[in-house]
């Protein structure tokens, strides 16, 4: 997954675009250890420390039905270029603050939010770029490389890295990440598309005004029973797992007592098993079900939280995230390959939108009860919960992740939805 070109025998679309990803991943793994960092340097609160999280989560919920819509009518390369460069600059400007020692929680949480509005636009469009650069066929390899690239950069090299940035200096990993996203603004700016690719054919129904269009993109989701089942178990895993992770920095440092770079060294630990699940996954793809997967899994998943909840040192905590990484890996290769292949393209920007919407909506109400569950019962409180909410949302999802989940067909992306139908279970 390295130097060689995570893009070798893909083609030079899918070569420009994992370059990109791949610059990007390895600035905000390094800013991944050093803003938790700086957000404790600045407050010990377990509830301001998971603000901070939530806060980049935020916009996804905001942003969702413009983005969706936005991805499926412009110029998605340009769309992916121009968030790329508007983090950038968000990121310098923090930086600076920080070297100007006029950095304060108000403005971390107001760069945040900025972010995760740049993030909406811009990681909807790079998402919707790939199926158009690589053919259905190629799809587990592609995702298995963007996976291996952001396990080893983002996750193995980018959090110790930034915790010794941030020894030297509390503004250096924060002006890397800057650099990152102006070089991975100008990297996609080099990418060729054929021109339904990157501009999706405009059609009548495009004249539609945002809200209706989005809201036929949820009655088509709701209508995919494979996809709907996928969609509401990864929120509610989004919930259980940012619950814990959102506080990770104070259970890393106060409960298991590690220093700045220990913790930076933890979250590798992640990254290894992440790195193994990516070299793994097409193989196990091609061996076994989707359905056999997505059950392992959640058992996984939910031996993670059990796992750390227990943990007692930084050793079997390392191990028990190195397993996480592993089936994290995994996971996200059966669930992007599904919806990949499932999403017709005109549909491709709005549909991600839900999806990633009610992902990240998930991931955003994990951040938000993460810190008050820490505070009322220790830092391995939410790590309890989580242990339990997950052992009955396996029981619950562990018929629906049938093998019905291979084979069923997705509805055309004009079939008639009823208009009451709305996301409401599994």
């Amino acid at each position: 997954m390295g130097g060689k070109g995570g893009g070798r025998g893909l083609g030079r679309g899918f070569a420009s675009l994992w370059s990109a990803a791949a610059v990007s991943a390895l600035g905000d793994g390094i800013v991944a250890a050093a803003a938790p960092l700086l957000v404790t340097s600045l407050t010990r609160d377990p509830v301001l420390v998971g603000l901070a999280v939530f806060v980049q989560q935020v916009p996804w919920l905001l942003l969702a039905p413009v983005s969706g819509v936005l991805v499926d009518r412009v110029d998605r390369r340009r769309l992916a270029v121009a968030a790329n460069a508007a983090r950038a600059a968000l990121t310098a400007v923090l930086a600076l603050a920080v070297y100007a020692d006029t950095v304060s929680l108000p403005l971390v949480y107001a760069v945040g939010l900025l972010l995760g509005g740049c993030a909406a636009l811009g990681d909807n469009a790079s998402a919707a770029l790939l199926p158009a650069v690589v053919g259905s066929a190629d799809l587990p390899r592609a995702n298995s490389r963007m996976f291996g690239a952001e396990s080893v950069l983002n996750r193995l090299c980018g959090p110790p890295l930034g915790a010794a940035l941030f020894g030297v200096a509390a503004g250096l990993p924060l002006t890397v990440d800057a650099l990152s996203f102006t070089g991975a603004a100008a990297l996609l700016s080099t990418l060729r598309l054929l021109p339904r690719a990157g501009t999706p054919t405009p059609a009548p129904a495009e004249r539609e005004p945002m809200r209706r269009q989005f809201a036929a993109s949820v009655r088509w989701l709701w209508a995919q029973p494979a996809l709907r089942t996928l969609t509401l178990a990864l929120c509610l895993m989004n919930v259980t797992l940012v619950a814990g992770f959102s506080v990770m920095v104070l259970y890393a440092r106060e409960h298991l007592g590690l220093s700045e770079f220990g913790y930076g060294v933890l979250l590798t630990a992640s990254a290894v098993g992440g790195l193994a699940g990516a070299l793994v996954a097409p193989r196990l793809q091609a061996r076994f079900s989707a359905s056999l997967l997505l059950r392992v899994g959640l058992v996984l998943e939910t031996l993670t939280h059990l796992g750390l909840a227990l943990a007692g040192s930084p050793w079997v905590a390392g191990a028990v995230l190195g397993l996480f990484g592993v089936h994290g890996a995994i996971w996200i290769g059966v669930d992007r390959t599904l919806v990949q292949r499932a999403v017709p393209d005109g549909l491709r920007g709005r549909v991600n939108s839900v999806f990633m919407a009610l992902a990240v909506g998930g991931s955003a109400l994990g951040a938000l009860i993460g810190g008050p569950l820490a505070r009322a019962f220790g830092l391995t409180g939410p790590f309890w919960f989580s242990a339990a909410v997950m052992t009955v949302l396996t029981a619950f999802a562990w018929r629906p992740f049938g093998r019905r989940i291979d084979t069923a067909p997705p509805a055309p992306a004009t079939a008639p939805v009823p208009a009451t139908a709305v996301p409401t279970a599994t």
